[in-house]
C-alpha cells in the first residue's frame, strides 16, 4: 500500500510523465503512442476523488471519474455528491456511469438499463455521459467489443487488451505497479484504474474502508439530528474506536 495517497499520487503521475505520458480521452486514445487514460470508479466514497482530481488539474491532467446510481453507500442526487460532481466538472475532468449489472434481473434489458442510469446521471451533472464502466465486470464484458446503451465501455478492446490496463482493485497493484507495466516499457497507451478511497491517506486497505464508514455514519448523524427532533448527535461516535 506504499505511496497510496494524495502526495503519492501526485508522485506518479510526475514520473508517467517523465516517462513522455499524455493524458487523453477514451476517443482520442492511440495505442501505439504514450497516451495515459485516468480512470476512476467511485465504488464506496465520493469526497475522496476530490484531493485526486486536485491533483490532476494541477500537473494539466484530465480523468474520468464513473458514478455509481444504484449503489448502497451513497446517492448521486444527494447534495453533498452533486457538490462533488461539480467540482470535478469545474476542474476540467468527465463524468461518466459505473454500472452495475447485479441489481437488475438476470432475464433484464442491460443496454435499456444502462440508457435509464445515463439519463438520470446526465440529469445530475448537467452534462453528456458518455462512457460507461462496469462494476465488478462479469467475463463476458471483458474485452467485449459491444457498445451499451449506445455508448463505450472502459472493457472494450481498444481500452483494454489494445492498450495496457493496470488497476488498484482492492487496495493495491496486485497484477504489477504502473511503472513496471510492460505498456509503459514499450512507450504504449495505458488505461490506469484507480479507486479513490485507497488514496485517501490511512494506512491500510481496510483503515481506508473504516475511515470512509466513519464519514458516512458522521454525516447520517448530522442528517438525522438536523430533521428528527429526539435524535442527539454523536451517539455513534465511538462506533469504530477498536479498528
Amino acid at each position: 500500500m506504499s505511496g497510496f495517497s494524495r502526495s503519492g499520487y501526485a508522485a506518479l503521475l510526475d514520473q508517467l510523465r517523465a516517462h513522455g505520458y499524455a493524458g487523453v480521452d477514451y476517443a482520442a486514445v492511440d495505442p501505439s503512442a504514450a497516451h495515459l487514460i485516468l480512470r476512476h470508479d467511485i465504488d464506496v466514497s465520493p469526497e475522496p476523488a476530490l484531493p485526486l482530481a486536485e491533483v490532476e488539474a494541477g500537473q494539466g491532467f484530465s480523468a474520468y471519474y464513473f458514478f455509481l446510481t444504484t449503489g448502497e453507500l451513497y446517492n448521486p442526487a444527494a447534495a453533498s455528491v452533486r457538490r462533488v460532481i461539480a467540482r470535478l466538472s469545474e476542474l476540467g475532468h468527465r463524468i461518466g456511469l459505473h454500472f452495475d449489472a447485479s441489481v437488475y434481473p438476470a432475464d433484464a434489458d442491460l443496454d435499456c438499463a444502462a440508457a435509464q442510469e445515463c439519463q438520470a446521471l446526465e440529469n445530475i451533472a448537467g452534462r453528456a455521459v458518455d462512457m460507461v464502466s462496469f462494476h465488478r465486470p462479469t467475463p463476458g464484458w471483458l474485452g467485449n467489443a459491444a457498445t451499451i446503451a449506445g455508448r463505450a465501455h472502459t472493457y472494450q478492446p481498444r481500452y483494454f487488451s489494445e492498450i495496457g490496463y493496470c488497476s488498484d482493485s482492492r487496495g493495491g497493484w496486485h497484477n504489477g505497479e504502473p511503472l513496471q507495466h510492460k505498456a509503459v516499457a514499450s512507450r504504449r497507451a495505458l488505461q490506469l484504474l484507480t479507486h479513490p478511497v485507497w488514496w485517501s491517506g490511512p494506512d491500510t486497505p481496510q483503515a481506508c474502508l473504516n475511515d470512509a464508514l466513519r464519514m458516512r455514519f458522521a454525516a447520517l448523524d448530522q442528517h438525522l439530528a438536523q430533521n428528527v427532533t429526539i435524535h442527539k448527535s454523536g451517539r455513534i461516535a465511538g462506533l469504530f474506536k477498536d479498528d
